[in-house]
């Protein structure tokens, strides 16, 4: 297990490495300087000049990229040119509403996708399967912005049964700060208010996400079931008399779940990264919203802090899928 970290963790290193001299190298690409674009094109010289130094854009480039580097490995990702204040306080700021996000979207994408995958597989040919094929179809074919405009319109347009865009109601408190995660802050601070209400704003930006997710996860669990059904083994276990609750239970379901493991990480490494859609949609102050006002304000220090981020979280959710693997079945080595 110790080689097996010491391996992963040199090679975030090296992912790091190259995702930011890619992402700098592509920022010096951009045709448009940055501090015209921050301070507008009636902007003076000498505070173009000026806003030049401050950032160190008046370096030759690779002066710049040593100096970032060097802030890098020191935890410091730079100042913001559009909010004037450090990335890494930005990102602290934005990031725990996309992993709350991602993590509610997720769990209605696992209980979707896992659960009707497995009945679909069970009950093969049978009308549940069909209804299941439907729903993964639907869920991978309709826009995800065009499901969230949807899901506005009727539930909270028409219907009124849910709250609209943003994380709390406007007469709500946010909770003290202890995670970032509003649910989880405020059940600690026993704010039963704001628990219920950041509830009730979870569920259309977590069932948006979650389903266009569910449709992937559902295919794969159901293809995967039907593969270890047709099974030698699974077929000695039912001549052998089993049950096939305990066929289904104690054999099937544990070998099935080992590609789904891995879908449901790249999934949720996909929810954490490209939420882009979903959080502009609901109005949700998360890093999605944050990257995408960088990029339009050529906000370069930003954008590299969020990609160094997404860069980093792919091979530690693979890391995680790893580890899982080897409890899913200990035959599989991580040494």
């Amino acid at each position: 297990m110790l080689r097996f970290l010491i391996r992963r963790l040199l090679g975030f290193a090296l992912v790091l490495v190259g995702v930011s001299i890619i992402t700098f190298v592509l920022s010096q690409l951009v045709p448009i300087d940055p501090a015209v674009a921050a301070l507008g094109q009636n902007a003076r010289d000498d505070q173009i000049q000026a806003f030049r130094a401050e950032y160190g854009l008046d370096q030759p480039p690779v002066q710049q990229y040593l100096t970032y580097v060097w802030r890098l490995a020191h935890g410091d990702l730079g100042m913001s040119i559009r909010t004037r204040r450090p990335v890494a306080d930005d990102l602290r700021d934005y990031f725990p509403a996309t992993l709350e996000l991602a993590l509610c979207a997720m769990v209605v994408a696992m209980a979707l996708g896992i659960s009707l995958g497995l009945v679909a597989a069970v009950r093969r040919n049978s009308w549940v399967d069909a209804l299941a094929r439907t729903l993964a179809l639907v869920g991978g074919s309709l826009p995800i912005f065009f499901l969230g405009l949807l899901g506005l319109t009727l539930f909270y347009t028409k219907l009124r049964w849910l709250p609209g865009p943003g994380r709390l109601d406007a007469l709500i408190e946010p909770p003290p700060n202890v995670t970032g995660m509003y649910i989880i802050d405020s059940a600690l601070a026993g704010d039963w208010a704001a628990f219920r209400n950041s509830i009730a704003h979870m569920v259309l930006p977590a069932v948006t996400l979650g389903y266009y997710s569910t449709a992937v996860i559902l295919r794969m669990t159901r293809s995967a079931m039907l593969d270890v059904l047709g099974q030698d083994y699974i077929r000695s276990a039912r001549a052998k008399g089993l049950r096939d609750r305990a066929v289904f239970v104690r054999h099937a379901l544990r070998n099935a779940m080992i590609p789904v493991l891995t879908t449901v990480g790249i999934t949720f490494g996909s929810l954490l990264s490209g939420a882009v859609l979903t959080e502009t949609i609901f109005g949700w102050p998360g890093v999605g919203r944050y990257a995408t006002a960088s990029a339009t304000s050529l906000d370069f220090p930003a954008v590299m802090g969020v990609t160094l981020i997404a860069a980093v979280l792919y091979p530690l959710i693979n890391m995680l899928v790893d580890i899982g693997y080897n409890a899913l079945d200990p035959r599989v080595s991580i040494g």
